[in-house]
């Protein structure tokens, strides 16, 4: 069957592709543009800012990670964001697989509670979470940080894991019931495998999340070796002299592993759309 685009007449389908071919020119550009003008000296940035660099020099690269400690705020993303990825994947199936197959009561509170986390915003509670933080005492300690960064993505982890799971027959698991297995043995050994496609969709969410955010990292630490790769490159925008040159290098270097990240897991993003994840 020949899709919707391809039955409608000729000068639709023309304006279409001229569309899409805007928008992705659009979408590209800004990082083409960021890639070569990284390659490019200050000066030459400021006198030719659209033009394509004259000298390519990785200089900009080599002075931003010297200078700005990139190589240890790359590692705290990746601490940061492996843990609470992690952690929040594990959480979420764990807590949709207990909502949608125990037989209890206040399942639907939980539901409508944890729904009623994803209205929450950061800004609306990072003043009581830094005083709860100051006096618990893990303020400048990476635990501050992952667990608000579990804490705010899990609400949308649950409800994509409560529909996916929600799919899965309840024959399956009264039959591994009658065999003996444990709840235990059954999420490991039936709902994890089920849950792939799911998992995959859970996992870059999360992962593209936590390696963005900024303002818990921001406002819960202070030492320069606590500090995750968004909150280093601010450093190169002063209030009187911005570096363009290194900021650029060193917003290559914080993007470059989204890129790649998407690059080899998109495929199982959109399989995991396709196949329910967001469906009731």
């Amino acid at each position: 069957m020949k899709s919707t685009l391809n039955q409608a007449p000729l000068r639709w389908r023309v304006l279409a592709y001229i569309l899409m071919s805007l928008f992705a020119v659009i979408t590209i550009f800004p990082l083409v543009w960021l890639l070569y003008s990284s390659l490019k000296p200050h000066l030459e940035i400021m006198q030719h800012p659209l033009g394509l660099p004259r000298q390519p020099s990785f200089e900009n690269y080599i002075r931003a990670w010297r200078m700005g400690a990139l190589g240890t705020a790359l590692m705290n993303s990746f601490i940061y964001t492996i843990t609470a990825t992690v952690s929040t994947l594990f959480l979420a199936l764990a807590a949709a697989f207990g909502i949608v197959k125990f037989p209890f009561k206040s399942a639907a509170f939980f539901t409508g509670a944890f729904a009623l986390g994803l209205m929450l915003t950061v800004h609306a509670v990072i003043i009581p979470l830094f005083l709860l933080e100051v006096k618990v005492g893990i303020i400048n300690r990476r635990i501050g940080v992952i667990i608000p960064y579990i804490a705010f993505n899990l609400p949308m982890s649950v409800m994509i894991a409560i529909s996916y799971i929600r799919g899965v027959p309840n024959a399956l698991i009264e039959s591994a019931e009658i065999d003996g297995a444990k709840y235990r043995s059954i999420f490991w050994q039936l709902i994890v495998p089920l849950s792939t496609p799911v998992i995959a969709t859970m996992v870059i969410l999360s992962f593209l999340n936590h390696w963005n955010e900024f303002l818990f990292v921001f406002v819960f630490t202070t030492k320069a070796v606590m500090k995750s790769l968004p909150v280093a490159i601010t450093q190169f925008a002063g209030r009187y002299n911005i570096e363009f040159g290194l900021q650029y290098a060193s917003l290559v270097i914080g993007i470059l592993p989204m890129i790649i990240f998407y690059i080899f897991f998109h495929t199982q993003l959109i399989k995991g759309f396709g196949e329910g994840a967001l469906k009731e």
